[in-house]
């Protein structure tokens, strides 16, 4: 089974994760034994960023920035779909909070709807949301 670096390698929905994977240096950490839970936002995702944003975020001067970014929506251990819980509070590998919602079965991390679910890894689990979660 390939580890979560390469199956958003061959995703061809997470092309925009991929580069920023690459440009941040997660593809590294993202190979490592985990077990990590990626909430992966879709290419879709990243083309509802403001215009210009995501070619700054790509620049190697912003490569903290980008890995900030990033790891904000990344969480140690295995967390598969069915194991959401509506008000459960998780935290990202970065020290951050998140919420998660679920509502008639549709579940939200930090109001971003989680669109694919369970895509498993060698060292994880992969859920693809349809909004880039930013941190407030």
């Amino acid at each position: 089974m390939s580890n979560i670096t390469q199956v958003v390698n061959v995703d061809k929905n997470m092309t925009t994760l991929k580069k920023g994977v690459i440009a941040s240096g997660l593809d590294q950490t993202l190979s490592g034994t985990g077990p990590f839970t990626i909430f992966a936002p879709s290419d879709l995702a990243f083309s509802k960023l403001e215009k210009g944003v995501l070619d700054d975020l790509l620049k190697p001067e912003n490569k903290v920035k980008l890995a900030d970014l990033l790891n904000y929506h990344i969480v140690s251990g295995k967390i598969n779909f069915k194991d959401l819980k509506d008000g459960e509070k998780l935290k990202t590998v970065s020290g951050k909070e998140l919420h998660v919602h679920e509502k008639n079965g549709t579940v939200t991390i930090e109001g971003a709807k989680i669109q694919n679910s369970d895509v498993q890894a060698s060292n994880g689990v992969i859920h693809s949301l349809e909004e880039v979660m930013i941190k407030k």
